[in-house]
């Protein structure tokens, strides 16, 4: 499966959403890190040309960062920093609050948006650019030393 190809296969009513949020995604991408299809979702990850570790549950795979899904009910957004990092989700929960008047509805990295017309594209995006990919490796390793 290709990005293009997970776009085509989307409901009408989710084009235009995942459309735009994965733009959001692109334009505030820190450089080095991919888009790729992994797991069966739009992802964003290190490659191998820079992680040559790859992923430690199958170091076969990049190491994933960010991914974003088209669900039953939701779109998905999975971002692996704020599961690392207190800072980084306390910032995220506190701008969240200040910017959507809906509850955050969220899981250990995943933030459901089943409410797809209040989506925070911006807050999306300043979310993505706080993370480099040498602070990403190095919250992944430390992460995995504990």
């Amino acid at each position: 499966m290709t990005v293009n190809s997970y776009l085509e296969q989307l409901t009408t009513d989710r084009v235009e959403y995942m459309t735009k949020l994965r733009q959001a995604i692109l334009d505030h991408l820190p450089k080095g890190f991919e888009e790729c299809i992994n797991y069966g979702m739009l992802s964003y990850v290190v490659p191998h040309s820079i992680y040559p570790a790859g992923y430690h549950c199958d170091p076969k795979l990049p190491l994933p960062f960010m991914a974003l899904a088209s669900q039953k009910s939701h779109i998905g957004f999975y971002h692996m920093g704020i599961y690392a990092d207190d800072t980084l989700l306390n910032w995220f929960q506190d701008e969240y609050a200040k910017t959507c008047k809906y509850k955050l509805d969220m899981g250990k990295s995943c933030i459901r948006f089943k409410k797809m017309e209040n989506i925070p594209f911006d807050l999306i995006g300043e979310l993505v650019r706080k993370v480099s990919v040498q602070d990403w490796i190095s919250m992944y390793e430390n992460n995995l030393k504990r």
